[in-house]
């Protein structure tokens, strides 16, 4: 197995020249003086500190492709030829009333204001980041109608060119994050919320307070850390200007904009671009414990916490602090994680992977449970796209986990839809033959348009940006694939879903997880079948 592919990626636009690579340098095997390229080392040898990000910034999502020596696929689901769990009271399991279709995919969380989703589906947390501001209708307007909830992240104030700040630095006005919470109120049909995401600087400019009280925000996150890195979020800046404009908020702003050398660069036009960092935080109990109290009283009905892929000491803090403040949700974040600008080494060999954390997070669970402790709804994310790792993390975390996050899952049918209506207007063989083939209009196209139109009207379906109705054809192609696994393992509720629904492939697997491997699943009942 190969678990390591250092020196040249796709998303760092570069490539090894050689057939053969250095397993442990990823230099090739034979180096030439004289060789033209594009190793990393390569291109770092004249543009530095741009090769440690994926690019081009602002047009891509790019996720770590390192392979883990355990990860979901090590894990296959049951399914049964008799029972059925989770039917409507007073109902026995009969062929009639057991179908696919009827089966129940809605899940919620919260502790006294409950969220109600369609799916237990949510997005990843969309924040300052190019791509996330430049498509958020389609991912707002998606999440809205399909049901399922969306995180704003991080920084949308902070860098808002339009932002105004009181005499002591506190957000006025913001009229980006008014936008985008607007826009996901105005087709919110009561089912998903939104989540609006604080780290430090947020917390500095009095975000929590602005989207409370004069946006009606009910829902907010705080933010520990993500899967994808484990420093501060950052984008990229392409002015000198803005660079000085961020500085001047209080953002970490590199290479320093105020250096001669650096304007220079700039100007000479080899410094192409500037980076925002956000700052590290520092976990303290006290403190976050304040801070829960502070955001209830200010209005909020829900407190969320993020947390990344942090060892299990930091794991079981997350856990512990969430169970003594009640926290409405902890979304547990694994490596390697991805939505942005994450430094691609860093994406690829920093944190704990998702399946690992996921079974630590379960171990400790289910200790807190013993000792009669509330326990938080659990959600998960971490590089999920499939009805498969729904049902699979549902299963091995029950019965904590609520949901699952999916971060690039979810922005890739935002922008397809999008592209599809660019690809529209422009006419003359613009749309590509991957979706030609299905037809020349968004009726032929998009296999769920007629259903909104039935929903919703024509009008109103017009109105809807062309990425929320992909984001809603494939939660319903989500949906169903759920619908058709949670049957074959007869569970007609979300609830009913069990670690006894899951077998382990491989011994490791079964060690790390507690899932029984497949050779001992149900053998003590087979036994007792065959002896009797």
């Amino acid at each position: 197995m190969n678990l390591q592919q250092p020196n040249g990626n796709d998303v760092t636009q570069t490539a090894n020249r050689s057939r053969n690579v250095s397993p442990v340098s990823g230099i090739c095997t034979r180096c030439i003086d004289g060789c033209r390229g594009n190793c990393e080392v390569f291109k770092a040898s004249f543009r530095g500190r741009e090769v440690i990000y994926p690019s081009p910034f602002g047009t891509i999502t790019a996720g770590g492709d390192k392979e883990y020596p355990i990860d979901y696929s090590h894990l296959n689901i049951m399914g049964y030829a008799m029972g059925a769990k989770g039917l409507p009271e007073g109902q026995e399991g009969t062929p009639d009333n057991t179908l696919f279709p009827l089966v129940n995919t809605e899940t919620q969380f919260g502790v006294e204001n409950k969220v109600k989703m369609r799916l237990p589906v949510f997005t990843g947390a969309l924040g300052s980041t190019d791509i996330a501001r430049r498509n958020w209708e389609h991912l707002a307007v998606g999440a809205a109608i399909t049901g399922i909830s969306i995180v704003c992240g991080e920084n949308v104030c902070g860098i808002d060119p339009k932002l105004q700040l009181d005499s002591k630095g506190k957000v006025v006005e913001a009229p980006d994050m008014r936008r985008r919470v607007e826009v996901y109120k105005k087709w919110h049909e009561g089912y998903g919320d939104i989540l609006v995401q604080l780290n430090v600087e947020d917390t500095r400019f009095g975000v929590g307070d602005y989207v409370i009280n004069k946006l009606g925000v009910e829902t907010i996150e705080l933010k520990w850390g993500q899967g994808a890195k484990c420093i501060g979020g950052e984008i990229e800046i392409d002015t000198i200007e803005r660079a000085l404009q961020l500085q001047k908020r209080g953002y970490c702003i590199t290479p320093d904009p105020l250096l001669e050398e650096n304007r220079a660069a700039f100007n000479d036009g080899a410094l192409k671009q500037f980076e925002r960092h956000s700052r590290l935080g520092f976990i303290q109990q006290e403190r976050f414990m304040k801070e829960v109290e502070r955001l209830r009283k200010l209005g909020a009905k829900r407190v969320t916490l993020k947390t990344g892929a942090y060892p299990m000491r930091e794991l079981a803090m997350a856990i512990k602090w969430s169970s003594d403040a009640k926290i409405d949700l902890l979304t547990i974040d694994g490596a390697p994680g991805g939505t942005g600008m994450s430094p691609w080494r860093m994406m690829e060999e920093w944190g704990v992977p998702t399946f690992y954390l996921q079974c630590m997070a379960q171990e400790l669970c289910e200790k807190l449970a013993a000792k009669g402790r509330f326990v938080p709804d659990i959600a998960i994310g971490g590089g999920f796209s499939t009805e498969d790792h729904i049902f699979k993390v549902l299963a091995m975390g029950a019965p904590y986990t609520k949901a699952v996050c999916m971060g690039r899952a979810l922005m890739i049918p935002g922008m397809v839809g999008k592209n599809i209506g660019i690809w529209l207007k422009n006419g003359n063989g613009a749309l590509p033959n991957t979706v030609s083939r299905y037809g020349t209009t968004v009726e032929e196209i998009f296999v769920n348009y007629e259903t909104l139109i039935k929903k919703y009207g024509r009008k109103t379906v017009e109105e809807m940006p062309l990425g929320a109705i992909g984001i809603f054809c494939f939660a319903d192609k989500l949906k169903v694939g759920l619908q058709q696994l949670m049957a074959g393992s007869r569970n007609f509720r979300v609830t009913t879903i069990s670690r006894s629904d899951l077998m382990a492939l491989t011994e490791e697997a079964a060690r790390i997880s507690g899932i029984p491997y497949v050779m001992d699943a149900y053998r003590e009942e087979a036994e007792e079948i065959i002896n009797s």
